[in-house]
C-alpha cells in the first residue's frame, strides 16, 4: 500500500513543512492550513473584538504571506512561536491604524467559541464570560491569555511571540487573571 503525498505531511513537523512549502509542495501546504487556521481564527477574532469578518480576513493575509513569502520564516524558531508572533504583528498593526487598543465590542456572536463546546450551559456561559473580559484588556495582556491559556503556549513562548522577559510574560499572566477574577466576581454580585 502507498502512503500519499498528502498522507506522508500529516507525520511530519511543522518546520519541515516550511521547508517544503518553500521548495513549492503545496501538499505541504494544506497541511500547515489545516493544522493553524482554526487555532488562527480563533485568535484573530478574540483580538480583533470578535469581528468574524475581520478574523477571516487577517487569517488570510496570514496564510498568504506564507505562501508568497515562506523564506520569512525564522529556522531558528518553532514554527507556532513564529506564526504567532505574525498574527500578533498583524493585530499591533491594526491596532495602530485603528487607533483603538482597547474596548473592542462584543457583537455576540461566539461561532468561534468552541473552548466551552463539550460543557453544560453553565460552564459555557462561564467560559464566554471570561473570554469576553479579554476585550477590557490591552492587546499584549489578551495576547498572552490566549496564548497560554487557549494556545497552550509555556511562558518562554509567549515571551519570544510578544518579546517579552518571562518575568513580565508571569506578571501579565497574573495580573490578567486577577482582572477577569475581579470582573466575574463583579457580575456575580449584581
Amino acid at each position: 500500500m502507498t502512503i500519499s503525498k498528502k498522507e506522508k505531511y500529516k507525520k511530519i513537523r511543522d518546520e519541515d513543512l516550511m521547508v517544503a512549502i518553500h521548495q513549492g509542495e503545496t501538499d505541504a501546504f494544506d497541511e500547515l492550513y489545516d493544522r493553524y487556521q482554526k487555532r488562527l481564527l480563533y485568535y484573530f477574532y478574540r483580538m480583533l473584538g470578535n469581528s468574524r469578518e475581520k478574523a477571516g480576513d487577517f487569517l488570510q493575509d496570514i496564510f498568504m504571506k506564507i505562501i508568497e513569502r515562506p523564506d520569512q520564516f525564522d529556522s531558528s524558531r518553532r514554527f507556532c512561536t513564529w506564526l504567532f508572533s505574525v498574527a500578533h504583528n498583524m493585530c499591533k498593526n491594526e491596532y495602530r491604524r485603528l487607533s483603538v487598543r482597547k474596548n473592542v465590542s462584543y457583537d455576540g456572536e461566539t461561532d468561534y467559541q468552541d473552548a466551552a463546546d463539550n460543557h453544560d450551559e453553565e460552564n459555557r456561559q462561564l467560559a464566554e464570560e471570561i473570554f469576553n473580559g479579554l476585550n477590557d484588556l490591552g492587546e499584549i495582556e489578551k495576547t498572552a491569555f490566549l496564548l497560554y491559556y487557549r494556545e497552550d503556549f509555556t511562558v518562554r513562548d509567549i515571551g519570544q511571540v510578544l518579546n517579552l522577559p518571562e518575568g513580565t510574560v508571569k506578571s501579565k499572566l497574573f495580573y490578567t487573571r486577577k482582572k477577569i477574577s475581579e470582573r466575574l466576581h463583579l457580575k456575580i454580585k449584581d
